[in-house]
């Protein structure tokens, strides 16, 4: 069973980090990890998605 996990916040919380983190954690364990961001807005407060 396929499962995905998506990090979602405001610009300036940290998300970005915090996805790769988990995504580097989950690599050495042997996961399958694709790692996508967009963040057009974080500089003004607005949503990001990794």
């Amino acid at each position: 069973m396929n499962k995905a996990i998506m990090i979602v916040g405001v610009g300036g919380q940290g998300t970005l980090l915090a996805s790769r983190i988990l995504g580097s954690a989950l690599l050495s364990q042997g996961y399958d990890v694709k790692v996508s961001e967009v963040h057009g807005m974080s500089q003004r407060g607005g949503s990001v998605v990794t």
